[in-house]
């Protein structure tokens, strides 16, 4: 994976390849500006070359978001950004309980209100605002970093009227060439990449009629799953209920799977336009796509199925011949900036502890990445992850391997200050 460079007056330039990185620094002649996303910055001033254009492309997702970096059909950068948007909503259910559970406490006669709660037009879920915020400030970060001149993003996970049946949308809309994409990247999502009658997993998948179609079923994405080649041939043009009568909970299951909407998707989708206006207000052109083109790229350049992957592949401005120069992406995972809270409760709401006011001890603050070299003691070694803090300078350090307590603060060096995520290489 590439690295990012800046100018002596802190302008990007160029990405180079980490070996020439590692030369700059070890001559003396670049300096180490950020840990993650890794970025060198020069000492000396140059004579600014001519930048070549970076495409920067996103793939939205409702937990992952993949972000790649392109030049022509290079890819030189990429990462996996991991939102906290279902922590953010149990947090506020949380604090709704414990504030409801307060009131009726203490304000038991108070008259409820509710003229005073009217949401503003376009309002979102702070959930739902918190990925959005996310895919944001890391475009930001990046286009600080490097020339990004054009971005491309997923405005539709899929593209519903590509699923419709010919009699709604056209025999010719119909039958086009991604309408297969779309309808099997639907499936493979609503139906967990497992075949629904049995179960089994790592096969290959057919599209198969709930009710069949000489017993008068339709090609509605509502009546039909996906079956592996036995089952498939096993149910034949059964019925689904004279198929499956002697599982009656597995009949029952799949029924209503088949009419459940997609949670994930409809969070991506109730995301899509803010999240392509904030994008246009970076006064870049912005490319938009569908999921299904992104599988029909990804697909026909036999790559396989990540969400950084998937992000090189969106929209219609990828190459036929992708020329991958990234190992592993960058893992960054969202985990906030701790809270506000002053009071700690226990899981029925009632308050059993205070918490101090006070964020930073002996010099660090809980959520930068440390490195601890332990000389002595119980604990020798070395150790690389999230620190968390305290008043007495016992820290704990989160590792890739687990967790390790008691670790003294004059042990601890800084890599990288804390700014609401973590990351892993």
């Amino acid at each position: 994976m590439f690295v990012f460079v800046l100018n002596s007056n802190k302008e990007p330039l160029n990405p180079t390849h980490p070996a020439r990185a590692r030369k700059l620094l070890k001559t003396g002649k670049a300096a180490v500006f950020k840990r993650y996303p890794c970025t060198i910055i020069l000492k000396e001033e140059v004579k600014k070359p001519d930048n070549q254009p970076l495409r920067i492309k996103i793939d939205p997702g409702a937990k992952t978001t993949g972000i790649a970096i392109l030049r022509n059909e290079v890819v030189l950068w990429a990462a996996e950004l991991t939102h906290r948007g279902f922590q953010i909503r149990d947090a506020l259910t949380s604090r709704r309980q414990s504030r409801r559970s307060r009131r009726n406490r203490k304000t038991r006669y108070r008259q409820p209100r509710f003229n005073n709660r009217k949401r503003n037009e376009g309002w979102l879920p702070p959930s739902f605002i918190s990925r959005v915020d996310n895919i944001l400030t890391w475009v930001k970060r990046l286009l600080r970093l490097s020339s990004i001149t054009s971005i491309s993003t997923e405005l539709v996970r899929f593209d519903t009227q590509l699923m419709q049946n010919p009699e709604i949308s056209g025999i010719e809309y119909q039958q086009g060439v991604l309408a297969g994409y779309e309808l099997r990247e639907y499936m493979l999502e609503k139906w967990h990449r497992k075949c629904a009658y049995c179960g089994v997993t790592d096969t290959q998948l057919e599209i198969e009629h709930i009710i069949p179609r000489s017993k008068g079923g339709s090609n509605r994405v509502s009546n039909l799953t996906l079956s592996c080649t036995k089952c498939n041939q096993k149910k034949g043009n059964k019925p689904v209920e004279e198929f499956l009568k002697k599982k009656p909970d597995l009949l029952k299951s799949i029924l209503a799977q088949a009419k459940k909407p997609l949670a994930d998707t409809a969070a991506v989708n109730a995301t899509r336009w803010k999240l392509f206006n904030s994008l246009e207000g970076l006064g870049l052109p912005v490319e938009t796509g569908t999921g299904g083109r992104t599988k029909y790229n990804r697909c026909r350049q036999s790559l396989g199925k990540t969400h950084w992957l998937d992000a090189a592949n969106v929209g219609a401005s990828t190459p036929l011949g992708l020329k991958i120069l990234v190992s592993s992406p960058l893992i960054i995972k969202a985990t906030g900036h701790g809270n506000r809270k002053m009071c700690g409760t226990d899981k029925y709401g009632f308050p059993i502890r205070h918490r101090s006011n006070t964020k930073k001890h002996f010099g660090f603050q809980t959520g930068d990445i440390v490195k601890a070299v332990v000389t002595k003691g119980k604990k020798v070694g070395t150790y690389v992850g999230r620190v968390l803090c305290r008043a007495t300078g016992s820290f704990d350090i989160t590792t890739v391997t687990g967790r390790v307590a008691g670790i003294n603060n004059k042990y601890c060096s800084f890599i990288h200050r804390s700014d609401g995520y973590s990351y892993q290489q």
